[in-house]
């Protein structure tokens, strides 16, 4: 791209104008995980924390997120989302938590945004259900990795 899509002539931020793109199917994933101590990630297993469930908490966190997604990124368009998602799965070999979301919209633009946030306010959920165990909690490898739909087409890492 030789242009940037999200500036005006002048140089001044201003959110794309998408009215005259077609409306197509998109769906996009995104992963990331959480490792921490064993003792953190039992607790969260046995639904043992002060806090309560962990995992229900961070999964509802996440979907709540996706759809306030326009609100916390500036310049994304607010759009109906019409299915998000949030896995969450027990990885021992990290130790810790690995957090799988997506998005799906019929619109004009782009759900990346959307999968990503949820991803990412997932496993924040997941870090503030567990610090009084553990502190030392490290969210990493926040990624896109699938996107379909709208002009540029699918997309996979």
């Amino acid at each position: 791209m030789s242009e940037l899509t999200h500036t005006d002539a002048g140089g001044r931020a201003r959110i794309v104008d998408v009215g005259d793109k077609p409306e197509t199917e998109r769906v996009a994933r995104a992963e990331g995980t959480i490792t921490m101590s064993e003792e953190a990630l039992g607790a969260i297993e046995v639904n043992s924390l002060a806090k309560g469930d962990a995992m229900s908490t961070a999964r509802i966190a996440g979907i709540m997120a996706a759809k306030k997604t326009s609100e916390l990124i500036p310049l994304c368009h607010n759009i109906p989302l019409t299915d998000v998602g949030v896995d969450i799965v027990t990885d021992p070999s990290l130790p810790g938590l690995r957090v799988r979301t997506w998005a799906r919209s019929r619109g004009r633009t782009g759900v990346e945004m959307e999968a990503l946030t949820a991803a990412t306010v997932t496993l924040l959920t997941l870090y503030d259900m567990a610090k009084s165990i553990d502190r030392g909690m490290e969210i990493s490898g926040v990624r896109l990795t699938a996107k379909s739909g709208g002009k540029s087409g699918d997309w996979s890492r």
